[in-house]
């Protein structure tokens, strides 16, 4: 039987593809303020600025390629049974072939009814004004904006209570309700953290590997070898 790996990601991991972050700019993302653009009162206020927001990113994510991390990542299924919990919203984990991956955050190239989340739809292409969906409500970025809940979060957490082993990948540890899961994590079961500025969290066991994510998946390997 294969060891139950638990990895959650964040967006130190898809930066090294190109993908930024509204933390990598004194919080800006891309230019805009996060209240402008990543929260309900955003899309009360301005519908257009939004999707004009979400369209620049899906056409960014379309461009990007997975990195050496997220194929290292894939490649763990050989030996491990893998779950990724990713506070990441883009679909570079599925394109380097990981086959659990669970999206705390939402997914860029899906997209919902402003009113009824249960009308999800698959998206290439922009979102535009007056795009309904069946029950005739805009549709909208199927993304976890700021204050909204995050409806995945006790999957998650069951998953990360079932871990044999549980990894943190390129997150700060400082984003709630996701930071909280490793803290769902068995206390006895070993726990590496792969991040250049090593965050603080109340934990036992844990091996911290202060590198890039494309740079510490190799240790992440090498370290795992002994619990295979």
């Amino acid at each position: 039987m294969k060891k139950k790996l638990v990895v959650l990601t964040g967006a130190g991991i898809s930066a090294e593809s190109g993908l930024k972050t509204f933390r990598d700019s004194d919080g800006l993302w891309n230019g805009y303020n996060i209240e402008d653009v990543a929260t309900p009162r955003a899309w009360k206020k301005n519908k257009q600025l939004v999707l004009d927001f979400y369209n620049m990113r899906r056409a960014d994510v379309l461009n990007a390629q997975p990195n050496a991390a997220h194929i290292g990542l894939a490649v763990l299924q050989n030996d491990f049974e893998v779950h990724i919990i990713t506070q990441n919203i883009d679909d570079l984990h599925e394109r380097a072939g990981s086959k659990n991956v669970l999206h705390l955050h939402g997914e860029i190239f899906k997209m919902r009814s402003e009113f009824d989340e249960r009308f999800v739809y698959d998206i290439r292409k922009d979102i535009l004004l007056n795009d309904v969906a069946e029950d005739g409500y805009q549709l909208r970025p199927y993304i976890v904006w700021f204050e909204e809940p995050v409806p995945m979060i006790e999957q998650a957490a069951a998953i990360a209570s079932a871990a044999e082993i549980f990894a943190v990948i390129g997150t700060s540890l400082v984003v709630y309700p996701a930071a909280g899961l490793i803290h769902h994590a068995p206390r006895n079961i070993p726990k590496l953290i792969i991040d250049k500025n090593i965050p603080y969290a109340e934990v036992y066991d844990i091996t911290a590997i202060q590198k890039t994510a494309t740079e510490g998946i190799k240790d992440l390997k090498t370290l795992l070898e002994k619990y295979k």
